[in-house]
């Protein structure tokens, strides 16, 4: 039978650069050879979601943008990375964003897989900081080494259309025309067009910073795992 393939109105989805992760469990149970990565495309993140938006978007260019940092030309591992998120899980689009995350890095709650003969699991790998909320903070630790990096993700960089006042009510409303709904979706998606191939045009709009002796906190006092 024919493979088919999701077809997708924008051109530009299939410019972003794929991250590519091993997953040795993968190796272990035969769903790949030794040493083949994982590739994820941003459609896999778009197809995850469900659409496409700059929260879509900005949590796949987070997750690269801290894969990068961590593990530099390595291929990072999947699985063996923790991520905490700064806020509860309702918080922002904090919820939406961690399926994204989750599905690239391994990095899972509790109902993540527990992993055979003691090692592999994923789960109490991904947490919400409900505690102490900060604004589009993600933090992105390897168990390997303990190498951790905080990247900070602000969309308000990218400049404002005044038109999306006038066009987001009619469209949601279903009221729009067929000219206001195509222009609703030309700068929608060109945002995020911005925010995953032309980030560096914009200052401010992702920050990556390393964090020293940081700890994984403990579940419990604020920090649940999801």
């Amino acid at each position: 039978m024919a493979r088919v393939e999701t077809k997708w109105r924008q051109d530009f989805f299939e410019l972003v650069e794929p991250i590519r992760l091993k997953d040795p469990l993968a190796y272990i149970l035969g769903a790949q050879r030794d040493g083949e990565p994982f590739v994820f495309n941003y459609t896999d993140a778009v197809m995850c979601a469900g659409h496409s938006c700059p929260a879509v978007s900005g949590a796949y260019k987070v997750t690269a943008k801290a894969l990068a940092a961590l593990y530099g030309d390595q291929l990072p591992v999947r699985g063996e990375i923790k991520v905490l998120i700064k806020g509860g899980p309702t918080d922002l689009a904090y919820g939406p964003q961690a399926q994204v995350i989750s599905f690239i890095t391994g990095a899972s709650g509790v109902t993540g897989f527990r992993g055979l003969g003691g090692a592999h699991g994923r789960n109490n790998k991904l947490a919400f900081d409900a505690k102490d909320v900060q604004f589009n903070r993600y933090i992105f630790q390897r168990e390997d080494n303990g190498k951790a990096v905080r990247v900070l993700y602000n969309p308000q960089a990218l400049p404002q259309d005044a038109r999306m006042n006038d066009l987001v009510p009619l469209v949601l409303r279903g009221i729009a025309s067929t000219e206001e709904k195509d222009l609703f979706i030309s700068i929608w998606q060109g945002n995020v067009r911005k925010i995953l191939l032309e980030d560096e045009k914009f200052p401010g709009l992702f920050e990556v910073e390393e964090l020293n002796a940081f700890k994984f906190p403990e579940v419990g006092g604020g920090t649940e795992i999801y």
